[in-house]
């Protein structure tokens, strides 16, 4: 039985004839998220911003801001009505009660009597209630948590390889967090504790499949030192493109069984991780190689001084 090859034997794409086009585009693209996520803001989930969170669920689709109006009507301060994965489900957000527990539960319970009395058969999924002095210290950790993995992939990576290597990571995982942050801003997909795992996620996988490719180009500056670099890095990424690819789509087939058909409250770290896998190869290939190309790597940067003179005196 002849094996199933997505990417056939011996491929030669000129990936370096686009580097330019893709940093230009990488570069609108980048700035555009992180301008759009600053002016907007994200949608932090009741686990960064403090509050409650009750989850209704309804027979039909309602009017969403119908639903508003009644819950604004029970002067529990400024509320917040989403829809959870379709028309017949909602998330309610409300501030945090003043006071004791019994108060958060005095204002649910309210919340639940409107629900049933004004829309018969629906009931109330779950209940999440987070002080802000928690909240604070699960944004302050999860934000911190993120950048010190950054930062500590970097270091390994400049250690293994060379500092040029380790930069050209920081700057690919940068700009596959900043494309994920703009998606958030822009879709008002709600960023909670399971997002941060999908970032951290994210943050792991890019770097997988940079070493992986980081691991190829240094073999190949050792063995092709008269190459000039930018054959050498389309020769690098050609002979790793299978397994690129082939992992790539493996993780996606099942993320996308996930988005479709798993459980809501995972939506959210599904739909982060698909994005982040789709955005991370992009990288691995248009940002992390390229990098190397504008930080002045040839093939002979980082070999020792005899071993400059052997190759120089080996013929052409």
């Amino acid at each position: 039985m002849k094996l199933l090859k997505l990417v056939p034997d011996h491929t030669n794409i000129d990936f370096m004839r686009w580097r330019n086009l893709a940093l230009v585009l990488s570069l609108i693209v980048t700035a555009a998220s992180l301008a759009f996520a600053a002016y907007r803001g994200l949608n932090l989930g009741v686990d960064f911003v403090g509050g409650q969170l009750i989850r209704a669920s309804f027979p039909q689709a309602i009017d969403a801001e119908q639903l508003r109006g009644r819950v604004d009507a029970l002067d529990l301060g400024e509320s917040s009505i989403q829809e959870f994965g379709g028309p017949k489900t909602f998330q309610i957000r409300l501030p945090k009660p003043e006071g004791s527990a019994a108060a958060a539960n005095v204002a649910a319970v309210r919340v639940q009597q409107m629900v049933e009395s004004n829309y018969p058969g629906a009931k109330i999924d779950a209940v999440e209630s987070v002080s802000g002095k928690v909240s604070e210290e699960l944004a302050r950790d999860g934000a911190m948590a993120i950048i010190l993995a950054m930062i500590g992939i970097s270091i390994y990576i400049w250690l293994r390889f060379e500092w040029q290597f380790g930069v050209g990571a920081l700057v690919t995982l940068g700009h596959d967090v900043a494309m994920i942050l703009g998606f958030f801003a822009f879709s008002r997909l709600q960023v909670d504790l399971n997002v941060v795992a999908a970032f951290l996620t994210v943050v792991g996988y890019s770097l997988n499949d940079t070493v992986v490719i980081y691991d190829r180009i240094r073999e190949n500056l050792r063995k092709y030192r008269k190459m000039a670099i930018l054959p050498l890095l389309n020769l690098s990424l050609n002979e790793t493109l299978a397994r690129t690819v082939v992992t790539s789509i493996s993780v996606l087939i099942a993320l996308g069984v996930l988005m479709l058909i798993g459980p809501e409250v995972v939506f959210g770290l599904s739909i982060a991780i698909f994005l982040g896998v789709v955005i991370g190869t992009y990288s691995s290939v248009y940002i992390s190689a390229p990098v190397l190309v504008w930080l002045g790597v040839k093939p002979d940067s980082f070999l020792k001084t005899g071993e400059k003179d052997e190759a120089e005196a080996q013929p052409a």
